[in-house]
């Protein structure tokens, strides 16, 4: 971290040095020396060999002071028209700009892992909860989708932020700006923002970005979190869904029959640190008036704490992904159970001009006739059917069980045949995947 913050401020010193110099307010020895003498402290600090004093504050004063020792006069002009406050920030948004970059290819990593899982469990049908209790059947690459949808907009999230936090502090100096003639413009163009930012003060004050970028990573930590429990909890012989393999799973000091689906608990629990970071950012700024004040010394290692586990929380969720089967002969036994075929058995008779509210309650006193029985509502004959309402017919049977239900499903981003078949070839276009 210190090498890359380092690295940046060096960029930002030296386009101040070159706005200052195309002003006239310096001549080329002294510019030519200060770059030279900033290009050998930057090699000084990438070998590890520069010596770093505490009681030079921090990495700006540092630097300063060492290029003095270095090149003696010239070295005082290097703060000419900059302040730390003006130039932190500029770092600060270089660096969260580059995270956000190096954070999304994670993000569609896992992407492409979850839509690879779901192309190698084509056709297979999953009891859907609501309430954690047996509600429809889906498909599980419809589910798988789910979280790949989720992630889509947590890449966009980091890419509004990005948009948001490209606009260039430098030059605004403590917190007025300067008297002297630099140009704002060029140095933001040359660090690659859209513009520099257009108050002062507010460029100097400002931590909304962070905050925003700290938000993002939240919502992805909470998705990996959701995830994660659905893995932790579809590995336990009371569901048995899915088995890890050993690559990804541990076992206990004491119980040698254990695999623990640790990694997924880990993301999970991992979770509640990123959203940590992103309050302890909130409470910092929460009562700070306008400009720089030193509390924002604080700002930070929330931020590095967040990147860095969010980018490890997306791997260890990719790498798991790549390394659990759906065990499908368990997952058909489960099937029968919670009656999952009931809206699909509501919907024939709003087909047949049933009103809704009417089928919901024939349904239900179907339902409750097949749990006197011990029976499910395709084992139903078409007589014990009609004793409940006249209006099935034969045709009934097509809309029942989990198979047909699947197949009744017809409207746009639902979990029918079609319509998940459309969803998997726009995800792996998308994604540039081959099929298997």
């Amino acid at each position: 971290m210190l090498n890359d913050g380092s690295s940046k401020a060096k960029r930002v010193w030296c386009l101040v040095l070159m706005s200052v110099f195309f002003q006239g307010l310096m001549d080329d020895s002294d510019r030519d020396k200060i770059l030279e003498g900033l290009s050998e402290i930057e090699r000084l600090i990438e070998n590890g060999e520069f010596k770093w004093r505490a009681d030079r504050e921090d990495v700006h004063m540092n630097i300063e002071a060492a290029l003095t020792d270095m090149i003696g006069e010239p070295a005082k002009k290097l703060h000419t028209a900059r302040s730390r406050n003006d130039q932190v920030q500029t770092d600060f948004r270089l660096w969260c700009r580059d995270a956000i970059d190096r954070i999304i290819p994670y993000i569609a990593h896992l992407q492409v892992a979850l839509v690879t899982l779901a192309l190698k469990n084509e056709g297979l049908i999953v009891p859907g909860y609501t309430h954690m209790q047996r509600a429809q059947p889906v498909l599980l690459q419809h589910h798988l989708l789910a979280y790949v949808e989720q992630l889509e907009r947590d890449i966009g999230r980091l890419v509004d932020c990005r948009a948001r936090l490209n606009f260039c502090p430098l030059g605004a100096c403590a917190l007025a700006g300067t008297g002297l003639p630099i140009d704002r413009f060029m140095t933001a163009d040359k660090l690659g923002f859209s513009a520099p930012m257009r108050n002062s003060i507010d460029a100097v004050s400002d931590r909304d970005f962070v905050m925003e970028f700290l938000s993002a990573n939240s919502i992805i930590a909470v998705h990996l979190s959701r995830l994660g429990e659905e893995w932790v909890l579809w590995a336990s012989e009371e569901f048995g869904f899915i088995t890890p393999s050993d690559s990804v799973s541990t076992g206990s000091s004491i119980m040698p029959q254990k695999k623990n689906p640790d990694p997924m608990e880990l993301v999970r629990g991992k979770s509640a640190r990123v959203i940590g970071d992103l309050v302890t950012l909130l409470t910092l700024c929460k009562g700070l008036p306008p400009s720089y004040n030193r509390d924002l010394q604080e700002d930070k290692e929330p931020v590095f704490d967040s990147v860095k586990t969010i980018v490890g929380m997306l791997e260890v969720s990719a790498e798991f992904a790549h390394n659990i089967t759906y065990n499908k002969e368990r997952i058909y036994r489960a099937l029968p159970a919670g009656h999952l075929d009931a809206t699909t058995l509501a919907d024939y008779l709003v087909k047949k001009g049933v009103p809704f509210r009417t089928s919901h309650d024939i349904v239900g006193r179907s339902v409750a006739f097949c749990v006197s029985q011990n029976s499910q509502l395709k084992d139903l004959s078409l007589d014990e059917l009609r004793s409940i309402s006249p209006v099935f017919d034969k045709d009934v049977y097509e809309y029942l069980g989990v198979e047909n239900a699947i197949k009744n499903f017809c409207s746009y981003g639902s979990t029918g045949l079609e319509c998940v078949a459309s969803q998997v070839d726009y995800w792996v276009r998308k994604l540039n995947i081959e099929r298997i």
